[in-house]
């Protein structure tokens, strides 16, 4: 077999530029759906628009089913975290498992954890920034699924969003043929803290572009030029060319 094939060339949005370009392009989706909270004194209370109309419905449709589908969504959402830190785990383990310390996939890990912690503690600040309100208080005839958070949990950006895209957005960059099982599960991770209530949807949209940016600015900073080849079977090494 050639080495050939074992040899991954360096791509043209690794490295510095490329991590740049995505928190430039991750930093100006969130301040379009950012609320504009900075100055005022009172919580940004978001009333009508689009993201309250959508939140009206997708809230709705959870709120006609069982009093038991709270809780259910909550341990749904939850375990998507859960999911996607195990996988993140599994993929540093069989890096490491191999022996090299420049495995791609435990480095890939690695700097996924990093951005993933570096986007919650953005997204915590952001918060603080933006002081919204949650749609559970913020909104009348709204009977959310799930308990609303007490005052001053602020809606602006969602934490589980941040967190799953994070997660997702690394793996799928890591290991490409994990985007199919983690950008999905990431997506269901938003779309339940919307159903449970205790989010806009421009909360959860924010959220995402925020973990996706740092996570994936993490990885494609490492430059990744090239892994070495799988040494050949042992009953290859003295056949003759």
């Amino acid at each position: 077999m050639s080495t050939e094939r074992g040899i991954r060339r360096r791509s043209a949005v690794r490295g510095p530029l490329g991590a740049v370009a995505v928190l430039l392009v991750g930093g100006a989706g969130v301040l379009a759906l950012s609320p504009g909270g900075l100055g005022r004194e009172a919580p940004v209370r978001i009333t009508d628009g689009a993201s309250a109309s959508v939140y009206r419905e997708v809230s709705g449709v959870a709120g006609d089913g069982p009093g038991w589908l709270g809780g259910l969504f909550e341990l749904a959402t939850e375990g998507t975290l859960v999911a996607l830190g195990l996988l993140l785990l599994w993929v540093a383990w069989c890096g490491w498992r191999d022996g090299r310390a420049k495995d791609p996939r435990l480095v890939g890990a690695v700097l996924s954890g990093v951005g993933t912690v570096v986007a919650y503690a953005a997204s915590e600040a952001l918060k603080l920034v933006a002081d919204e309100e949650r749609p559970c208080r913020a909104l009348t005839g709204i009977e959310p699924v799930a308990e609303c958070p007490p005052p001053g949990d602020w809606s602006f950006p969602s934490n589980h969003a941040t967190l799953a895209a994070a997660l997702a957005v690394g793996l799928a960059l890591t290991l490409p043929r994990l985007a199919a099982l983690t950008l999905p599960l990431a997506g269901a991770a938003a779309l339940l803290r919307v159903l449970v209530g205790v989010h806009y949807p421009h909360d959860v949209l924010a959220g995402a572009l925020l973990g996706a940016a740092f996570a994936g600015a993490a990885v494609l900073m490492w430059p990744r030029r090239h892994v070495a080849a799988p040494p050949a079977p042992s009953w290859q090494r003295g056949a003759p060319s």
